[in-house]
């Protein structure tokens, strides 16, 4: 099984971004949800997940972008992490380690 978390950073002021809502989708339901914490983090948004598609979704207040929602596949590695970078008018995400 496996495990995702995240972080979030607010590049346009070099600061993690922090009090941001997160939740992890599987078939149209939510199975998790996290709040980033002082660092922009959520350690472990979810734990024992089973390989398949996931929508991990971002809401951004007082963006440009509000809602940021990424689909990703989860197969058997042991730990996911998906950072976001965001800015007012830009964002990108990559799988981190």
């Amino acid at each position: 099984m496996a495990s995702l978390s995240t972080h979030v950073l607010d590049t346009a002021s070099g600061r993690p971004a922090s009090g941001v809502a997160v939740s992890l989708e599987r078939d149209g339901a939510v199975i998790a949800r996290g709040v980033t914490d002082g660092d922009g983090r959520i350690r472990e948004l979810a734990g024992s997940l089973a390989p398949g598609r996931y929508r991990l979704v971002f809401e951004l207040e007082g963006q440009f972008f509000r809602r940021i929602a990424l689909d990703v596949e989860i197969g058997t590695d042991a730990k996911y992490h998906v950072p976001l970078l965001a800015t007012p008018f830009a964002v990108t995400s990559y799988r981190g380690s």
